[in-house]
Parts: structure tokens; sequence; C-alpha cells
């Protein structure tokens, strides 16, 4: 057992499930197998396989019709595999769909114990929507960590994208935050739905808000005019390990205050 665990038997164990992982539905995020489409387990007992599969959070036997099945976790397996195939994670997200990339994005927020959440609407109940024309706003990904609260608008932009359409959809990120701010219960609710009702909200304040862009590649600029950032989806790591040292370069929205429920803290 103990040479399945060596480097090249796992670098090719990893990327089977990649070519797998390839050839199926990028609309999927969970890709279900037939354990004999597997050659790496080819001579795996039953016994063999579950103890080799316990070593491992994202793939997992899983029942149906009768049949045992190998079930794969696009998501978790990207973050996972870096380490054993040359290939980063912006070339691993060529397995998803838009969908699947905010859902990698909220994944590697969790891995760096932020809390998250996906797809948040909401509506500007302020006067800021007379003077943009929007009532309704949606964020991919908001992601928060001890007072830090990462408002992130998810591209699965190319190279070719010019500076000028980069810059404009960093600079709607920053007017997303504004238009979060000019609505307090909003606000107030989404943060109390992040950290949960038990938590002692009044220690964290204030909260800063950050809005960011991560895109699927490198950008060539890192920065926008209004000091947001553009983080490609390789480098959201790195960036989120140095937040609080590079803050100080980029634009935030501070909250110092909540509404919690009826009581103001």
């Amino acid at each position: 057992m103990s040479d399945l665990f060596s480097t090249p038997s796992l670098k090719q164990f990893f990327l089977e499930i990649y070519n797998l992982l390839r050839e199926g539905n990028s609309e999927v995020i969970q890709l279900w197998f037939e354990i004999s489409e597997i050659e790496f387990f080819k001579n795996f007992s039953d016994l063999k396989l579950r103890e080799f599969l316990e070593r491992f959070d994202f793939i997992s036997i899983q029942k149906g019709n009768y049949t045992n099945y190998i079930v794969i976790n696009k998501i978790i397996f990207i973050t996972r595999c870096v380490q054993f195939l040359e290939l980063d994670v912006n070339h691993l997200s060529i397995l998803l769909n838009y969908d699947g990339f905010e859902a990698l994005i909220q994944e590697i927020l969790s891995q760096n114990n932020f809390r998250t959440i996906k797809n948040f609407r909401f509506s500007d109940r302020s006067n800021l929507k007379y003077e943009t024309s929007q009532k309704r706003y949606e964020i991919d990904v908001i992601g928060i960590y001890q007072s830090y609260i990462l408002i992130i608008d998810a591209k699965q932009w190319k190279r070719k994208d010019s500076y000028g359409a980069m810059n404009k959809a960093a600079n709607l990120q920053y007017q997303r935050v504004v238009a979060l701010k000019k609505n307090p219960e909003t606000i107030s609710d989404l943060i109390q739905r992040l950290l949960g009702m038990s938590c002692n909200v009044r220690k964290r304040l204030p909260f800063t808000l950050i809005p960011i862009m991560v895109t699927l590649e490198p950008n060539w600029i890192k920065i926008n005019e209004n000091s947001v950032p553009l983080v490609g989806i390789h480098n959201l790591n790195s960036f989120l390990h140095e937040l609080q040292f590079n803050l100080q370069y980029f634009k935030t929205v501070k909250i110092s205050k909540i509404i919690a429920q009826k009581q103001l803290l």
C-alpha cells in the first residue's frame, strides 16, 4: 500500500482522474464513474480501494442502481492536485463552467478560513439607485475572515480582453460595494448570515469591504485606476495570505456599525 502513495504513483492517479474529468460535462461538479473505468484501480480489492480513497476528500464510493460508483468532486480535486500535476489552477479551471469557476473561488476562500456565500443578490433602497440607474445587484462570491469582507466578481477572461473592459468591470464592482454600504439592513443581514447569530459582531467592528476581481487567467494589470485589485485564480491563494500587508494599496469601504435584528450594535 505504501508504494501507492509515492509521488510517481500519485501523479499517475491524479493524471488519470484529470483526463477523465476533461472528457466529462463541464456543467457538472460531481461526476460518477464505474470503478472499471479507472485503470489505476484495476487490481484493487474492495478493501484496498476503500482504504486508498479514505486518504482523499475529493473522491468517494457511492451506491447507485445496486452498483458502486466512484464519485469525484471537481472543485476539491482542482485544489488538491496542483502539487502532483504540472498544471496550475487556471489551467485546471478549464474543467469548469462559469458556475463551477465561482464555486472554485469559494472553495479556495474556505480553505483559507473564510466563511463564504455565492450569488448574493440585493435591491438598492438608497438614493444611489437614482445616480446609477441600477436598482438590483448581484455579487458572485463574498468571503469574510476576521473583519475583512471580500466582495468578488468572477470573470473567465482571456488574455485578449482589453484594459478598458477590465477597468470598467472593476469600477462596477466598487459600485456594488458602495451600494452595500448605503443599504445598512442588507449589509447587516449579510454579515450575520456569514458569521452566525451567536458571533459577537461588536468585537469585529469596523468591517472592511474590499472589492476584487478574480479572473481565469493572469492579468497584465494587477490593479485598476480606482485601486481595485485584479487577481488571476492562480494567484488567489497568495493574495489571501498577503491581504493584510497589501490592504493599504486597495480601495476599501468601512462599515462601523451594523443593525442586529432590532438592536443596533
